[in-house]
C-alpha cells in the first residue's frame, strides 16, 4: 500500500465555510454541526481568515454579549495556508513552526480546495510506521 506524500492526497473536503459577515452564533454552530474547531472565512471563493474554538472563547470572555458579532471582528487574517502539492512533511514543519492545528489548502488560483489538520497528519505518521 502506497502511503500519502502530498497534502491533496489526505486533506479533508468539502471544508465548512462561513462569510465575513456571518455571526459568531452562526460558526459556532456550523463547528457544533458539523463537529468541527474551526470554520474558514471565504470572501467571493478566497480565503480571508480563519475562526477557531480558541478565537472565540478569548473574545467572549471579554466580550460575554457579543455573540452577534461579525466573525470579521474575531477571525485570523493572516492564514497560513498550503496547496495540495505541498509534501505533507513540509505541511507538518509548518503547522509545528507557527503553532497552528489546521492548515487550509487553496488551488494555485486561491481557491479552498480542502483542510489539513494535526489530527490527519497523525493519522499519516501512524500509516507511514505502520509501512
Amino acid at each position: 500500500m502506497k502511503v500519502p506524500d502530498t497534502v491533496g492526497d489526505i486533506m479533508a473536503r468539502p471544508v465548512v465555510t462561513v462569510g465575513p459577515g456571518s455571526t459568531l452564533m452562526e460558526a459556532m454552530r456550523s463547528m457544533r454541526e458539523h463537529n468541527i474547531g474551526a470554520v474558514v472565512v471565504v470572501d467571493g471563493g478566497k480565503v480571508v481568515g480563519i475562526v477557531t474554538e480558541r478565537d472565540i472563547v478569548r473574545f467572549l470572555a471579554d466580550n460575554p454579549s457579543r455573540c452577534d458579532a461579525s466573525v470579521s471582528e474575531v477571525m485570523t487574517r493572516d492564514v497560513v495556508v498550503c496547496n495540495p502539492d505541498t509534501p505533507i512533511l513540509r505541511a507538518f514543519i509548518v503547522m509545528y513552526e507557527r503553532r497552528i492545528r489546521r492548515l487550509p489548502v487553496v488551488s494555485s488560483e486561491g481557491e479552498l480546495v480542502g483542510m489539513v489538520t494535526m489530527r490527519d497528519l497523525l493519522h499519516w505518521i501512524v500509516r507511514l510506521l505502520k509501512g
